[in-house]
């Protein structure tokens, strides 16, 4: 047992420690915190852990999209269990991307901390002076890399060579399907292989590796007769040009248009989702009415816009970029399209904390999930919400636009904790006064605040004056309730911590609600 920051008493695990891992790992978790929750999970299950390192890193929806979290852990397997790293690196690009692959191996040369260290020094004004200055260094040593190789261990070899026959087998196949015209059968392994002389390039020399095994000595007599240095420009060389450049332009990436300034020409029906919500303001300004037209296809519904990628509270908080939030919310509207077409959440609904201690990313989040929940759920419950007070109240989402309806449930009314028992209340008045069939009820609440769940039932506060309620007690008098109107399936309240305080809200089992 532990305290909440009021000093109440909470739970500091679960009884389970896969579980711990699962629900209190989140971004901007503490290495520290995240590494000892993964030593115990490991110790207890370490398939289980293995599958929940990977859902760090799921993109898509396939996992949290956690990239830091998942780069701490692999390097984490990589001091622990170097061979089960081995074994599952093919898997990584499954869940996130190809770039993975030399992003964790630079972390294990450069050390872990060199992206944050590097982005620190992003913001001094020497820093652009001082790389150039370090850039022509690296070129005037190219052995340095050599070197720094002697003195790792096995492993990270044996992960640099796999990373790079992943690389060349896949920029083989695309080579072919680009010679065939099966242009759509090319994989993104040409857009995240590392170019040459890149920084990737520079620390592990894996441009070297992927040539090789693109242009092996045999494939040509001419490398037969020439020195192995010679032969190694040679192929590196050959790489960048003939397959790197290609495959870029093949892909369409939109990097490729906008270093050759050819805005008139880009296409922005291939532009994926992080890189439209990066270059957006780059789009409008170089190119605006072609970029503009394409918005307005999008709309009418001529033309896509990618959002996969994409975390809803990543696109809300676009809304308040230069283009008026046009790209956000088309992209919103994508994203919703996509996850209802799974046919899940028809049946659900919201509580949504929009307190002043949510302030920042977890209100983001918040207003995200619970305006997504309830764009997904059907009649009569679409478009609603449920308010975080001692007295709740269900809402209808007003608003013509994206903005308009984040802004609506910024504004809701908000308290101290909530009485659930009144939640289920509200959902049985509206079933019973619009005669619902049990399929038409909700199945899950979805409860999003920064409090421990004890602490944010209004049961909490009467236990605080002496009188005795628990959850449980509330959970028989909620189910009692909705079997006397003659709704018989049990409903579920799924409570969701929006930060990393570090306490949980139950042991592994409670009757009546998930983490």
């Amino acid at each position: 047992m532990g305290l909440t920051e009021n000093l109440s008493p909470t739970f500091l695990s679960t009884g389970n420690h896969c579980l711990d891992f699962f629900f209190q790992v989140v971004p901007d978790t503490p290495t520290e915190d995240l590494i000892r929750r993964l030593q115990l999970a490991w110790a207890q299950d370490a398939l289980i852990t293995l599958k929940l390192i990977f859902n760090l890193r799921g993109v898509r929806g396939t996992g949290k999209s956690d990239k830091q979290g998942f780069y701490n852990s692999a390097l984490w397997l990589h001091k622990a269990h170097p061979k089960t790293l081995v074994r599952n690196i093919g898997a990584l690009a499954d869940f996130g991307y190809l770039k993975d692959l030399p992003e964790i191996l630079y972390r294990l040369l450069e050390r872990p901390e060199v992206r944050k260290l590097a982005k620190q020094a992003r913001g001094m004004k020497m820093f652009s002076r001082k790389r150039k200055a370090n850039s022509r260094k690296f070129k005037r040593r190219p052995g340095l890399p050599r070197l720094q190789r002697l003195c790792i261990g096995i492993t990270t070899i044996r992960i640099i060579g796999f990373s790079s026959i992943v690389f060349a087998e896949l920029l083989k196949l695309d080579l072919a399907f680009l010679g065939s015209g099966e242009v759509r059968k090319i994989s993104l392994a040409g857009k995240w292989c590392p170019t040459i002389d890149s920084s990737y390039d520079r620390s592990l020399l894996i441009c070297e590796g992927i040539a090789r095994r693109v242009f092996p000595r045999e494939c040509e007599k001419e490398y037969e007769e020439i020195e192995e240095v010679h032969y190694a420009y040679r192929v590196r060389d050959r790489l960048q040009k003939q397959v790197l450049g290609p495959l870029h332009k093949a892909l369409q990436l939109p990097e490729v248009y906008m270093s050759a300034n050819e805005w008139n020409a880009l296409p922005y029906n291939r532009v994926a989702s992080v890189a439209m919500k990066t270059y957006q303001g780059l789009f409008t300004k170089h190119d605006r009415e072609r970029f503009g037209e394409y918005l307005e296809q999008v709309k009418s519904g001529k033309a896509k816009i990618a959002a996969g990628a994409l975390l809803p509270h990543e696109i809300i908080q676009s809304l308040n970029d230069g283009d008026g939030g046009k790209v956000a919310e088309l992209q919103w509207e994508r994203m919703v399209g996509d996850v209802a077409k799974k046919g899940k959440l028809k049946n659900c609904i919201a509580v949504c904390d929009v307190s002043g201690s949510m302030d920042g990313t977890p209100m983001e989040v918040c207003v995200a999930l619970g305006l997504l929940v309830s764009e997904l759920s059907e009649e009569p419950w679409k478009g609603k919400v449920i308010t975080f007070s001692e007295n709740p109240q269900l809402h209808l989402i007003k608003g013509e636009t994206l903005l308009a309806k984040t802004e609506f449930i910024r504004r809701m009314e908000w308290g101290g904790s909530t009485d659930f028992q009144k939640v289920f209340d509200q959902i049985l008045n509206v079933a019973v006064e619009g005669k619902l069939t049990e399929d038409q009820l909700i199945k899950r609440v979805f409860v999003f605040s920064d409090m421990e769940f004890d602490q944010a039932s209004h049961d909490y506060a009467s236990r605080r004056g002496g009188l005795e309620n628990t959850w449980e007690t509330d959970y028989e008098v909620i189910q009692r309730k909705f079997r006397e109107k003659r709704y018989n399936r049990c409903r579920k309240l799924c409570f969701g911590t929006i930060g990393t305080r570090g306490r949980l809200q139950c042991l592994r089992f409670r009757v009546g609600w998930r983490l």
